[in-house]
């Protein structure tokens, strides 16, 4: 445990490309949160081109859980409109492997997965949102302890295109009631990073039962008298429509790993000039 405290802060101090080479030679394999700052870290989907269209029509009608920020060519593993040299299939720190609608495995490295009848999928990241909370004053619980956001299936449901659909998943943080207006005052510029949360309060007015266990991520911390939970749209969303769905394959960053960008996190639009 204290030798991967160690490797992230070190991988803390390190700009976009050595944080990038640190991760594609697979010497780092944890979480990004509060890496790379002031610039955009991505969700990672990767699809057979044949479900492209479905998949982009998805993130059109679902853009607040599915900013769609960068898309590869067909068979071409890098994103050329978000930086320098970005290789989808080195870059990400873990990867989940999904066949018929299942996690498979998880993977550090999908150079053998590879072909040229595969498309990548970049799409925004709520970690982007963080580094503006934290220069302004906020404490966020997960990257103070270096853990991973816990996020949670919601019964907010998705407008369906071809096999994707189920349910928004979200993502939690923990603010003082106080604070929650400035809150969303910062968040909500964040268009290609989920903006403002989509609920503040009781979890059970979205589905979530049990707070202490997410569905992806660490259990939370219990609140404070003065607390509240302020959930926002996660990118994780798609990796639920793909479960139980009849995709056969499928990968995917594993939650809380994501892809670093060199696209400055207050960009108008998500394309390197």
């Amino acid at each position: 445990m204290k030798n991967y405290q160690d490797q992230y802060a070190k991988a803390q101090k390190l700009d976009n490309n050595q944080l990038r080479k640190l991760i594609r030679s697979e010497k780092f394999k944890g979480q990004t949160s509060g890496l790379s700052k002031n610039f955009l870290q991505t969700n990672l989907i990767i699809l057979d081109k044949n479900y492209a269209l479905d998949f982009m029509i998805f993130c059109q009608r679902n853009p607040k859980s599915c900013p769609l920020v960068g898309v590869t060519n067909v068979g071409d593993p890098f994103f050329r409109t978000l930086g320098k040299n970005i290789d989808v299939r080195s870059d990400v720190p873990s990867y989940n492997i999904y066949k018929n609608g299942e996690l498979f495995k998880l993977t550090n490295n999908i150079s053998d997965l590879w072909s040229e009848k595969l498309i990548a999928f970049a799409i925004g990241c709520s970690f982007t949102f963080e580094h503006s909370l934290i220069q302004n004053g906020f404490k966020i619980d997960h990257i103070e302890s270096n853990k991973i956001v816990p996020m949670y299936k919601s019964n907010i449901k998705n407008k369906v295109s071809g096999p994707f659909k189920n349910t928004m998943v979200v993502s939690m943080r923990i603010f003082k009631k106080s604070q929650v207006n400035e809150v969303i005052n910062i968040c909500q510029s964040f268009h290609w990073a989920h903006g403002k949360p989509v609920h503040v309060g009781d979890p059970s007015k979205i589905g979530i039962n049990e707070i202490n266990n997410p569905d992806w991520g660490d259990k939370p911390r219990l609140l404070l008298e003065d607390e509240v939970n302020v959930f926002w749209a996660c990118g994780v969303t798609p990796q639920n429509a793909i479960l139980n769905s009849d995709i056969p394959f499928c990968i995917s960053h594993t939650p809380g790993h994501m892809l670093i960008t060199d696209i400055k996190e207050d960009a108008e639009t998500p394309i390197l000039q």
